[in-house]
């Protein structure tokens, strides 16, 4: 397909406004992070959903919630207080190839973030002048500042090897930009909603290829790039917004 700017963008905004809704949460692994109200709260429990998300979404949202339960419903407060005893239960947690050896690692590295590096919005920050992608890489390095299985290392994507990093980046989606409709929480205020990247997933990729705006056949980092650069030419200022669209039509198998 040929792309004319001017039809894809009048489409993708139309589609912004069917799938950017509050129906939409209930159904998504973002219903997490919406049981909570703290900062601290929504972005751990946020983060710990974003990294178990792939397979089935309602795989995704049980096993989401079984971790919370596990933590008392109080996210922050069980990271910064919770014994070694406390963490035994995790040791039985399992979602796909993410297991109990890799959930107590997560739970004590993320201690230790807030601990020693001002809590994960501080660590996502990237170098002034430096565009966001540098802010993930720096993150990832913060979170394995302590000793670590090798086995977890896979669970947090490494854009400079040429990861997608869908999972953070859709995390990141949630944190920083402000939605008028309510499902994403814009509680992170020292990044732009216009540095986001578009989290690029089957559904995202098979989509925009389909339209014709994605030339990459890889979902990988160099293919993030392509397309964040063309929805930025769409909406300069809230680019990922289109993310909705392209994984709405994919899910939903508009083509």
């Amino acid at each position: 397909m040929n792309p004319n700017p001017v039809f894809i963008k009048n489409l993708l905004d139309r589609k912004v406004d069917e799938y950017n809704s509050l129906e939409f949460i209930p159904k998504d692994p973002v219903s997490i992070p919406h049981m909570f109200n703290n900062k601290e709260d929504i972005e751990i429990s946020g983060f710990l959903t974003a990294i178990i998300s792939w397979g089935q979404r309602k795989t995704i949202i049980t096993n989401a919630t079984r971790l919370i339960r596990l933590m008392d419903h109080a996210p922050y407060d069980f990271i910064m207080h919770s014994s070694d005893k406390d963490l035994m239960p995790f040791k039985q947690f399992k979602h796909r190839t993410f297991n109990g050896e890799d959930c107590l690692y997560f739970m004590k590295s993320l201690q230790n973030m807030y601990l020693h590096y001002g809590g994960l919005e501080a660590s996502f920050i990237p170098p002034e002048g430096k565009e966001l992608v540098e802010g993930i890489i720096q993150f990832r390095r913060r979170f394995f500042s302590v000793p670590f299985p090798a086995r977890s290392a896979k669970h947090i994507a490494n854009p400079s090897e040429g990861a997608s990093a869908k999972r953070i980046n859709m995390f990141l989606r949630w944190m920083v930009r402000k939605d008028e409709c309510g499902v994403d929480f814009g509680i992170w205020k020292n990044i732009r909603p216009s540095r986001l990247y578009c989290p690029l997933d089957v559904h995202t990729g098979e989509v925009a290829r389909k339209l014709g705006i994605l030339k990459t056949k890889q979902n990988n980092w160099q293919a993030v790039e392509e397309l964040t650069g063309y929805l930025r030419m769409l909406d300069p200022e809230d680019p990922v917004k289109y993310d909705y669209a392209l994984f709405g039509m994919g899910v939903n198998k508009e083509f």
